[in-house]
């Protein structure tokens, strides 16, 4: 992959239904060659698909957090497995420093966030955790 392709899905992740007439005079260059990049794209697995995003998915949980969390051994694969299955947890990050993971949580009271917290926390082979509380959001991808 290269800066062009690089651009082209960036462009994508802007607006994935702008006209392919549009998005070749952005990135500079002719449709037959964005078509043939994108088909390209695809077909390497670079691009595994197009989705729609609605307003709910974008809107902001009353209660957003991030948990920085520290793991036991080898069970980072079987925790972050589990992770993914909280409705509550919007995204799961490996990282490296003192935590092994941090994911991403909303919900919609202080009381829900808090027994997400709990339920997490139990979870076998977690030995540590820090929580922080996200009061504003800036900007968002």
């Amino acid at each position: 992959m290269d800066k062009m392709d690089s651009r082209i899905i960036a462009a994508l992740q802007r607006d994935a239904r702008a006209p392919l007439s549009d998005l070749a005079a952005m990135l500079n260059v002719s449709r037959t060659t964005l078509r043939a990049r994108i088909a390209k794209l695809q077909d390497s697995g670079e691009i595994v698909g197009f989705t729609v995003r609605t307003r709910a998915d974008v809107m902001q949980d009353p209660v957003r957090g991030l948990m920085m969390i520290g793991i036991e051994g080898r069970g980072t694969e079987r925790i972050t497995r589990q992770l993914g299955n909280f409705a509550e947890v919007r995204a799961v990050h490996s990282t490296n420093g003192r935590w092994d993971v941090i994911i991403e949580i909303g919900t919609e009271t202080l009381e829900q966030f808090d027994a997400v917290l709990t339920q997490i926390r139990r979870l076998d082979g977690i030995v540590a955790s820090e929580t922080n509380l996200l009061l504003k959001t800036r900007k968002s991808g």
